[in-house]
C-alpha cells in the first residue's frame, strides 16, 4: 500500500468519525436536562439533604466555597465536611465554621486505615455522620447558587432520576487554561455521550465531582464508598455503580449554580492530572497507548496532513479539521471565551495527550500513585478498579 493510499484511509476515517461525532452530538447536546428548566421546590416539598465533601489542605480555597455552601435557600440541609489528614489550617476552618452554623458538622481524620484511598475513605467518614434523605457529593473549593438545592431536586424528582450529576461553570483564566480546558469539555463530551447517561438502556454514566445528588436508599445499595475505597477517579465511578444497580440516572447543564476554578494555570492542571489520567484508563498500557494514538490520529494528523496531501485526502482532512473546529467552538461558548480558541485545537489535543502519556509514565515508573500525600502501589489500585 503506497503512502498516498493509506493517508487517504486514514484521514477518511477520521472524517467519518468527526462527522458521525458532531451528528450525534448536534442531536444529543439539545436533549440535556437543564437546571434552569426546574422550577424550586416549594418549603413543604424540600427533603433533607446533605451536602458531603472530604478537604485536605485547602485552607486558600476553602473559605470561600463554605461562604455558598451554608447560605443556601433551602430549609432542611447539612454540610457535613470531613477534614482529611491536612496540614494547614484546614481543620480550624471547618471547626469555626461548625460553631459558627448549625448547619454545619466538621469530621477530623488522623489516620487512613489500609485498603482506603483517602479521599473516598473521608467521604465515607461524611456519609456515615449524615442525616440527609438525599446525598450530595461536592469538592472543597466548589461554589453554590443559593438555589441550587430546590433546583435540583425538583429536576431529579421530575426526571424519576435517583442520581443527578451536574456540570457547572469551571473557571479559567490564563492562556494555557483557556486552550486546555476548552479541549477537554470537548473531549468530555465526545467521549462520555452525556445525553446518554439518562437512557436505562445505555451503559453509558457519568459524575463529576462539583455535584452529585443521590438518594441515600440508592447510594446504600449500590454499596457506599466502601465499593469506590481503592477507585482514583471515584467521582465517575458512583454514576458507574449507579448505572450497574439499575436505578435512574442524569446529567444536566448547571450553568452559573455550581462553580470552580478547577487548577491554576497549566502547570498545576498538568500535575494535578497526573494521578487520574492513566486511571481513567483502568491502568492498562494497552488502552492508554490506544487513547494517546487516537488522539493525535483524530486531533493532531489532519492539520499537520492539510499542506501535505491532494485529492481525496486533503478533502477528509479539510472536514476533519472544519468539524473540529466547529465544534471546538462550541465548548469555547460554553466555557465563556473567544471561538477564536477552536484554532488552538492540535495544541490542546498535544497537551492533553502529553498529559496521558505523563500519567502513565509517572505511574509505571513509580509503581504507583501519590495522592494527598499518601502513596499507593499500582498492584493495590488495580484490584480496586471498579
Amino acid at each position: 500500500m503506497n503512502l498516498h493510499l493509506f493517508s487517504t484511509i486514514a484521514l477518511g476515517a477520521a472524517a467519518a468519525l468527526w462527522i458521525y461525532g458532531a451528528i450525534e452530538a448536534a442531536i444529543g447536546v439539545p436533549r440535556l436536562a437543564s437546571l434552569a428548566g426546574a422550577p424550586p421546590l416549594d418549603d413543604a416539598d424540600c427533603p433533607s439533604i446533605s451536602i458531603l465533601f472530604a478537604a485536605r489542605d485547602e485552607a486558600h480555597k476553602l473559605p470561600g466555597a463554605l461562604a455558598t455552601l451554608l447560605v443556601v435557600d433551602y430549609p432542611r440541609y447539612e454540610v457535613v465536611a470531613v477534614n482529611d489528614r491536612s496540614e494547614d489550617g484546614t481543620e480550624e476552618i471547618l471547626k469555626r465554621a461548625a460553631r459558627e452554623n448549625p448547619h454545619m458538622k466538621a469530621v477530623s481524620v488522623r489516620d487512613l486505615p489500609g485498603g482506603w484511598l483517602g479521599k473516598p475513605h473521608a467521604l465515607q467518614k461524611a456519609y456515615e455522620q449524615s442525616t440527609g434523605e438525599w446525598l450530595i457529593f461536592t469538592d472543597a473549593d466548589v461554589h453554590f447558587a443559593p438555589g441550587l438545592l430546590r433546583s435540583a431536586i425538583s429536576l431529579a424528582r421530575k426526571r424519576g432520576w435517583e442520581h443527578l450529576t451536574l456540570s457547572g461553570r469551571t473557571e479559567i483564566f490564563s492562556f494555557g487554561e483557556k486552550v486546555v480546558m476548552t479541549f477537554f469539555g470537548l473531549a468530555f463530551l465526545m467521549s462520555v455521550r452525556p445525553w446518554r447517561v439518562s437512557d436505562p438502556r445505555s451503559r453509558a454514566f457519568a459524575g463529576v465531582g462539583m455535584f452529585q445528588l443521590i438518594r441515600r436508599s440508592a447510594y446504600e445499595a449500590m454499596g457506599t464508598h466502601r465499593r469506590l475505597a481503592m477507585e482514583v477517579v471515584d467521582d465517575m465511578k458512583l454514576g458507574k455503580l449507579v448505572k450497574q444497580e439499575g436505578f435512574r440516572s442524569g446529567l444536566a447543564m448547571a450553568g452559573d449554580a455550581v462553580s470552580v476554578h478547577w487548577h491554576s494555570g497549566l502547570g498545576n492542571i498538568i500535575k494535578g492530572t497526573t494521578k487520574n489520567f492513566f486511571a481513567f484508563a483502568e491502568f492498562s498500557l494497552f488502552v492508554a497507548s490506544i487513547q494517546i494514538f487516537g488522539i493525535l490520529m483524530m486531533c493532531v494528523v489532519p492539520w499537520v496532513a492539510l499542506p501535505l496531501v491532494h485529492g481525496w485526502a486533503l478533502l477528509f482532512a479539510g472536514i476533519a479539521v472544519g468539524m473540529a473546529i466547529i465544534l471546538h467552538a462550541g465548548a469555547c461558548i460554553e466555557f465563556r471565551i473567544s471561538p477564536a480558541y477552536a484554532l488552538t485545537f492540535p495544541i490542546g489535543a498535544l497537551i492533553f495527550a502529553w498529559m496521558l502519556a505523563r500519567s502513565m509514565i509517572v505511574t509505571l515508573w513509580t509503581g504507583g500513585v501519590t495522592w494527598r500525600g499518601t502513596f499507593y502501589p499500582l498492584e493495590e489500585l488495580k484490584r480496586g478498579v471498579v
